[in-house]
């Protein structure tokens, strides 16, 4: 098992509550991005704590950038009275990273979120991913992002551009280099908490549909909302829609 790295996090909520999420953003991203969902489950009575990745943000850097070191690291991260986590969200390779985590020790979490989880990436995917952060990464600007991203909240733009000033290239270009293939189907199908999959509208993009989104509802825990017309990262492309759907699904 790779060595954990202590990932340094951001908190929403009341201190006290009794329930306590985990939130983990995607490749090149950082905990501040994923303040939706954190605001969300404030204003419900939740602690939401969101972290840097490894090689994100301000957290450590290191060699490894396997999935599985990032689901060690996220094993290693404890709720604020030593339980497990009432609720793990994770975004796109915090997603991944969650499923391995959650598949291998499951009294870390009671109950799995996966925003656009990057369960497998086929080569079309790695490419479309490869080609994203090498534009964040040649321009880290606002005005970048906001080109981009039009519709982003303003929040979102000047969040998204910090996360790749931030952000190690080495360590976003290894965590491609280093899953290949990337694919934690095995682990998926393994998962036996509650797990719900908020996915982007495959008419705009997504890289959680078809076949794999088929292979991974076989497990019986699993189940699935699309957010209509939004692409990868629902909770800025409609961030009321994804919110909600995030909310409803917890009851």
């Amino acid at each position: 098992m790779p060595a954990p790295v202590t990932l340094p996090r951001l908190s929403w909520g009341d201190p006290h509550s009794r329930r306590h999420a985990l939130l983990v953003h995607g490749l090149g991203s950082d905990a501040a991005l994923m303040w939706r969902y954190a605001v969300a489950l404030a204003d419900a009575g939740w602690r939401a704590d969101a972290v840097d990745l490894r090689g994100h943000g301000s957290a450590p850097r290191a060699l490894d950038y396997t999935i599985e070191a990032y689901a060690t690291d996220l094993l290693h991260t404890a709720a604020a009275d030593d339980e497990p986590w009432d609720l793990v969200v994770g975004h796109s390779l915090g997603g991944a990273s969650a499923t391995l985590a959650s598949a291998n020790a499951p009294a870390w979490t009671r109950r799995l979120v996966l925003i656009d989880p990057a369960i497998h990436l086929s080569d079309r995917d790695r490419k479309t991913v490869r080609t994203s952060q090498q534009r964040a990464f040649a321009d880290t600007s606002q005005a970048a992002v906001r080109a981009e991203h039009p519709d982003w909240h303003e929040l979102d733009i000047e969040l998204k551009a910090a996360a790749a000033a931030a952000a190690s290239r080495y360590a976003v270009e290894q965590t491609s280099v280093q899953n290949t293939p990337w694919d934690v189907r095995e682990a998926a199908s393994r998962l036996t908490v509650p797990t719900h999959v908020i996915a982007g509208d495959p008419a705009v993009y997504s890289i959680f549909d078809g076949a794999l989104a088929e292979e991974v509802l076989r497990n019986p825990v699993v189940s699935m909302t699309v957010v209509p017309g939004t692409g990868h990262s629902p909770h800025r492309d409609d961030p009321d829609a994804a919110a909600a759907a995030l909310l409803s699904w917890l009851g």
